[in-house]
Order: C-alpha cells, then structure tokens, then sequence
C-alpha cells in the first residue's frame, strides 16, 4: 500500500504484506505504548478489523490479532484498558471515510486461515535482557532463564525460606499475567477464574498447562498483580497464593507497572514457544536453581542475616535455619 494513516499519538505505516504501527511519545501517550515504541504487524498475524464511533467525537479503527499471533496480547490475556490497545487507532470523526477505505484494504490483504489461531507468534516482542521491580523481588531474564531476587522489605518469609530462583526456559509452559490495574484489583484478591495463564500453545490455556489462580498480594491499600511462571514439574499441583509462590512476583504500590510487566512477560512467553524443551528422564530431579551464577560472598551473608533474623522471631524452625545455612553457603 505504501500509505501513512496518522491518529491521535499513534501512525499506521503500510506496507504490502504488514503494517508498522508507531507510537509517539508524550505526555498523553500512555507509557506501555511509549515503551514498545513500534511494532510490524503482518496481515498474517490479523483476523479482522473493526471500525467503531469513538468517544468525543472520534473514529476507532482496531486491527484484531488473531489468538497465538502476538504473545503481548495472549500474555495480556483483554486485560488491557482501551487507552494501552496497542491495536487501536483514534482519528477525528471527519476521517471516518478514510479510515473505512483502509479498513477495507486491510480486510482484502488478511490471509485465508484469518479466523484460526496462529500456529506460530508472527509478532516481535521487546528483546531480552529485561527486568522489572516487582513489590517483593526483582525480576530478571536473560533470553534463557529468569531470575527472581526478592526483597527483604516486600518478599513474604515463605519466599525467604526457599531463597532467590532461577527458572530455565525449558522448564516452563507458560505463564500468568494479572494487570495490577485490572478492576477490582485494589485491595482485594483475584476471584476464582478472574485469571488465565498464557501457554507455549497459544492464547490463554485451557489444557490444564495454565491454571487460574486465586491470588492475594502482599501490597495493601493499592492495586495488585502478579506474574507468575507456569512449571512443568508443577502441573499437576494446585496454584497458590502469589505472595507465597517462589515462582511468581507480586506487583503493587508503584511497582511493576503495566508497561514493565506485560513486555517481559510477553518476551518469557515468545522464549517458551519458541524452544524445544527436552523432558525429564523419569525420576530425575528438577531444580529451579539449576544453572545459576555463583553468589556474591557479602550477598550469601546478608541473606544468612535474614535468616537469623527469621529464626529468631520464631518464623523459621531450628531445622529450617540450618538446612537454610547451609544451602546457601554451599553456594559459595
């Protein structure tokens, strides 16, 4: 096509078999936008196009991905407020002529399986490395594994107890994302069924691969989310609380934010499907530490700390400390 369709903080740029959608940076341009900068949608990754009146006298022409297609949108799972669609574009009502002219070349240009998942993600997301502060740890990934290192300040003692983790990528099958502005999110815990996993399959799971969980975050007076990473040695064990769950982080109270939660997990969710994970002999050991760095010598003593600390407000039995100690020394 070659044109340019320019809305409110955001330009559709077209090209023969994709469009690039580019967003401006501002004020007024919501910061998970601004954060993905830009993204090429392929045709391909469409399974239609939507044009709607607007508010204030305002078009709305949205372009739909198709499940599986992008795995921002299947790690977002339609918990995204309007205003952070990356797939809307907002234009003054006088266009609507224009905008029904493209969204007709766009519907001419969609492929014939448009109406079936994606068999594969056809949408770029933001590349490793990445990381985010979350209210109890920081989370880490690399392109091959994440990292959780928590808190003293926000992580529950549960989190302390098992210490900081590592997930290899070919360890997981999933993921589960809840947006800490999601509705009813302040101060309450997600309902049962209020939030689905995204697998390595495409879209929000209904396998059994992603569970829905039942979450109550630590954070209180504010809103709440989490991540959380769906293991393979775990399917079969019922989901937690996330302030509980080694293997997710708790958003909440100015920590992560939409804008630096739903990238990483979206690029973890890409990693997932993207590899051929070997399985497991048949009794063999899995071990969410497997493959990680040495620690630093000041930073296992700080942690021996806590754990003294733990044990002495009676948190931690005497055998828990001492199996404890001794795990983390070892890894000197």
């Amino acid at each position: 096509m070659g044109d340019v369709l320019a809305g409110f903080q955001t330009v559709w740029e077209f090209d023969t078999d994709s469009m690039l959608i580019r967003f401006e940076r501002g004020i007024r341009t919501p910061k998970l936008l601004q954060a993905l900068g830009e993204r090429r949608i392929p045709f391909e990754a469409l399974s239609g196009v939507e044009l709607a009146v607007g508010k204030r006298g305002t078009v709305v022409l949205r372009a739909v991905p198709r499940p599986g297609a992008d795995p921002l949108m299947d790690a977002a799972d339609g918990q995204l407020k309007e205003a952070y669609d990356p797939y809307r574009l907002v234009l003054p009502a006088e266009r609507e002529t224009l905008a029904d002219y493209y969204a007709e070349r766009i519907r001419e240009s969609l492929c014939p399986d448009a109406d079936l998942p994606a068999e594969a993600h056809l949408v770029t997301v933001p590349p490793a490395p990445l990381s985010f502060k979350a209210y109890d740890g920081k989370a880490s990934f690399d392109g091959k594994a994440i990292s959780f290192r928590w808190f003293w300040t926000g992580a529950s003692s549960e989190k302390w107890k098992v210490g900081d983790q590592h997930f290899r990528i070919d360890e997981l099958t999933g993921v589960e994302w809840r947006s800490p502005e999601s509705r009813g999110s302040a101060g309450t815990a997600p309902k049962e069924g209020s939030a689905k996993g995204a697998s390595a399959k495409g879209g929000a799971a209904k396998d059994g691969t992603a569970r829905n969980g039942t979450g109550k975050a630590a954070p209180k007076g504010g809103g709440h989310g989490y991540l959380r990473l769906l293991r393979r040695s775990a399917e079969d064990e019922p989901l937690g609380r996330p302030d509980q769950d080694p293997a997710a982080v708790v958003f909440g109270m100015g920590y992560g934010l939409v804008h630096q939660s739903l990238p990483f997990a979206a690029a973890v969710l890409e990693a997932i499907r993207a590899s051929s994970p070997v399985p497991c002999a048949e009794g063999a050991p899995s071990s969410n530490r497997a493959g990680a760095p040495r620690r630093d010598p000041a930073d296992i003593a700080e942690r021996i700390r806590h754990l003294g600390e733990l044990h002495t407000a009676g948190l931690l039995t005497d055998d828990e400390f001492s199996a404890k100690k001794a795990e983390l020394l070892a890894e000197l």
